[in-house]
């Protein structure tokens, strides 16, 4: 046994297989059980090249089934991509092994879909020599995709038609490459210029495979779309087919869904192949999809279709009227130059639009804005709590899920803690759910968090975590000390003032759950927003009698009160006769958390550090921010009216989506905070941050500048969602009557002409927040836009598109406002596209 595994750890493959090959069966399975037991010995090692070659060997020469087998093989830490299949192969024949395909299946059903070929050719030789037929699994699909290019082949590679017209994959998986998602993105073309896509097309044209099925996969993948990269295969694949018209006619409805559905590159390839289908398509079909492409943004495909129209308007002589209707209907393009061709042509065919008297609209047409929905009710069952925490772990919690369970941890561990621990722990085993040590942990949220799971799921051995949350919580600082009494310690001072509480909170409720018949969390929300009514929140104490109240929690329901005076309920809440109901009524009649002062500055990035810094030159050069500080005569001892001036580059790595819930009453203050990461959505691209501006929109308070800046940046991110989430933000502060459009308009245009945010991402949302019934507050937006884009050097791309959707807003609603800088712009002269909308937005602004 000792030989073998020491040829085993050398990678001798051949030494392996003739040490296994004179065994028994008995004394196979035997070493099958040391094999399983000396790899999961040797955890976090590697096993690759000969050394996961002889494994392979080594395992199925003495393992009793496929499931173990595979088992062992499918391991993290197995190197499965240079494993030479031919010695397995040889050792299962050896053995006589019947199994060796549903090895091949069980590995194949493991093989990550972001690595596919990691380990594909060594299931495919399993699948080749058994004579199976191969899995259709989106992971093992994408690896023999690649394998067509990658020429992964003993000896000198073939070419790759000859390799695709003898391959055993080819008629079983060919359908499933239109099927699976990303997976054009593996049909590239390799060095020789030789790719997946001509050698389909060749294979179509000599018969040996199905044209007529090939063309309609590619159609049904234009169809289910997919990212731009992953489509242009499949786009090169048709246009090597070339249908021809009578193949067009018989899927033109799959066309003209493409023309009017499709992203641009995709719906101008329909537009070309329904157009050289000539008089096989059916023209009512025809000019449905024309209605819908004439309202497209994009310009080619537009201009192409109205031509389009104009030739069928003088063919179909009897229909010339309807035609000229559909192309009045151009009047909905974005473009005023294709607006007007669009009207022109139809003018050239007949239409003669009916004039009506028309009423300015002065304002927003919205719907009245919808209050934020009630706190989902608190978890009383241990079932609950437990599908609850299983389906956060290992992901971002979000602000309402982790309020929510951390008042049902306090609720159930003090009531019911037997069921709970015996229900909970083995979630946390599963999701490996580990206490962590050390003075890091001490303000890392996640590691408090699960600090608390633990004490609740496993309460023996916590003493390290009690020791920690004492640390914690002898930090003496609280909403009412205007002053520190003591220095903070280093690492309590390094703090955002977002982790301080969070993890005092965490620290404070670790504590409490060694208590019993505990009421819950006096900060547990009344809204999704995190807010807290004051009339909860003082029946919440009411209840509590004389029973002690937590510091932190206290501290949390406070910060989480509307702003405002209440004297009313201020008398009831010092009647209660207690400390907490003292603090409520102080903090009801003005003695509250007070707005900061904001002031606008712009920042540059950090300082490149030693060696190699490749995030350096990403980073943006300038980014416009808020900094604030607390009113003259205000302490701030927990830092939270302080937002420092930091690099960009530079900050605390917070929890950033939980501060909507920590101030949910101070809207400007959490803008301030969010706005370094909205801003780096529009400038470094980064995703998701965008989300953050509804949850902004929906808090209370004072906005100011910051509010004003995170929504010009969020309606210029890179993403389409995050552009989304700003537009929804936008229109909730509409409807509200809250948004500050000229603030907002100024901000979007300073950074636009200083350069930091790509303006012409903002055109869509604000158009979507026209149609949505905004159109006097987007129209007071541009206005304040516009005159730093016009009097600068140069105007960003994009200010056309901004101009001609200002000539709309203006003419809708009959506002005039001045725009210093239109007249200089008229004043130019030619042709450019900035001077025509130029003088159209000063026609509407003159009617």
């Amino acid at each position: 046994m000792t030989e073998i595994f020491r040829c085993l750890a050398v990678g001798d493959v051949s030494a392996v297989a003739a040490l296994v090959h004179p065994l028994d069966e008995p004394a196979r399975r035997a070493l099958g059980d040391e094999l399983v037991a000396h790899v999961r010995s040797r955890r976090g090692n590697w096993w690759s090249g000969r050394e996961a070659t002889a494994l392979a060997v080594l395992a199925v020469g003495t393992l009793s089934t496929a499931p173990k087998t595979a088992a062992l093989l499918g391991r993290r830490e197995v190197e499965l991509g240079g494993v030479d299949h031919a010695p397995v192969i040889a050792a299962a024949r050896q053995r006589g092994v019947p199994w060796l395909a549903d090895v091949a299946y069980r590995l194949a059903e493991r093989l990550p879909r972001s690595r596919s070929w990691d380990g594909w050719d060594f299931v495919a030789g399993l699948l080749v020599a058994e004579q199976a037929p191969p899995p259709t699994g989106d992971a093992f699909v994408a690896g023999w995709a690649q394998s067509l290019w990658m020429a992964r082949y003993e000896g000198r590679p073939r070419p790759l038609l000859d390799r695709l017209r003898a391959d055993p994959f080819l008629d079983p998986l060919l359908p499933r490459l239109f099927e699976v998602d990303g997976i054009g993105l593996d049909l590239v073309f390799n060095g020789a210029g030789q790719g997946v896509p001509p050698a389909l097309a060749a294979l179509a044209a000599e018969g040996r495979i199905d044209r007529p099925a090939l063309l309609d996969g590619v159609l049904g993948r234009l169809l289910r779309g997919d990212r731009p990269g992953a489509l242009r295969p499949f786009l090169a694949l048709h246009d090597l087919l070339a249908p021809v018209p009578a193949e067009v006619a018989a899927r033109s409805s799959a066309y003209l869904r493409l023309l009017a559905d499709a992203p641009g590159p995709v719906a101008v390839l329909a537009q070309r192949t329904l157009r050289e289908a000539g008089g096989e398509l059916e023209l009512d079909a025809v000019l449905d999809a024309a209605r819908v492409v004439l309202a497209r943004p994009e310009k080619a495909l537009v201009r192409a279709q109205l031509s389009w129209l104009d030739r069928l308007a003088r063919q179909h002589l009897q229909r010339t009227a309807e035609i000229a209707e559909v192309l009045a209907s151009g009047v909905v393009q974005p473009s005023g130059d294709l607006r007007d061709r669009a009207l022109a042509l139809a003018r050239r065919h007949g239409h003669r639009p009916v004039t009506t008297a028309t009423v300015a609209v002065a304002g927003d047409e919205l719907p009245p804005p919808v209050p934020p929905a009630p706190a989902p009710p608190p978890i009383t069952d241990v079932d609950e709590l437990v599908e609850e925490v299983a389906g956060l772990l290992g992901r971002q919690w979000p602000a309402p899920a982790l309020e929510r369970v951390l008042d049902g941890l306090v609720r159930l561990t003090t009531r019911d803690r037997d069921r709970l621990e015996a229900a909970l722990l083995p979630a946390l085993r599963r999701a490996e759910i580990r206490g962590h040590d050390g003075i890091w942990a001490m303000f890392n949220l996640r590691a408090q968090v699960n600090g608390v799971l633990l004490a609740a799921a496993a309460p023996t051995g916590a003493d390290r975590r009690r020791e920690q949350w004492s640390r914690i919580l002898g930090q003496r600082a609280t909403w009412k000390e205007r002053l520190l009494r003591r220095r903070p310690s280093a690492e309590w001072a390094d703090q955002s003032a977002l982790t301080r509480i969070y993890c005092a909170r965490l620290a404070e409720i670790g504590q409490r759950l060694d208590g019993s018949d505990d009421p819950g969390l006096l900060a547990a929300p009344t809204s999704v927003t995190g807010a807290v009514e004051p009339v909860a929140l003082y029946e919440r104490l009411a209840a509590c009698g004389d029973r002690p109240v937590w510091r932190w929690d206290l501290t949390q329901a406070l910060l989480r009160l509307p702003a405002g005076v209440d004297d009313a309920l201020a008398t009831r809440a010092a009647a209660l006769g207690t400390p907490a109901g003292d603090d409520l009524a102080g903090w009801l009649r003005g003695g509250a958390l007070p707005a900061p002062v904001q002031e606008v500055v712009t920042i540059g990035r950090r300082e490149r550090r030693r060696g190699f810094d490749s995030g350096y030159d990403h980073l943006p050069e300038r980014r416009t921010v808020v900094t604030t500080t607390p009113p003259d005569g205000e302490a701030d001892p927990l830092g939270l009216l302080t937002v420092p001036v930091r690099p960009v580059g530079q900050g605390p790595a917070d929890w950033v989506d939980l501060w909507p819930a920590l101030l949910p009453g101070h809207r400007g203050l959490v803008a301030a905070r969010l706005l370094p990461d909205v801003a780096s959505a529009a400038q470094e691209g980064a995703e998701g941050f965008g989300a953050l501006l509804p949850q902004l929109a929906e808090c209370t308070g004072v906005g100011g500048p910051a509010v004003d800046l995170a929504l010009a940046f969020g309606l210029c991110a890179r993403h389409e969602a995050d552009r989304v989430a700003a537009l929804d933000a936008l229109l909730m502060l509409a409807a509200a009557g809250e948004l500050d459009a000229p603030g907002v308009g100024g901000r979007l245009g300073a950074l636009a002409a200083d350069n930091q945010v790509t303006l012409a991402r903002a055109v869509t949302p604000l158009r979507d927040a026209v149609a949505a019934g905004a159109r006097l507050s987007v129209w007071r937006l541009l206005a304040a836009a516009l005159p730093p884009l016009l009097t600068g050097p140069t105007s960003p791309r994009g200010t056309p598109d901004l101009l001609a959707l200002a000539a709309e807003t203006a003419g809708a609603t009959g506002v005039r406002i001045e725009l210093p800088g239109l007249g200089d712009v008229v004043a130019r002269g030619g042709s450019t596209r900035l001077v025509r909308e130029a003088r159209r937005l000063g026609t509407a602004l003159a009617a």
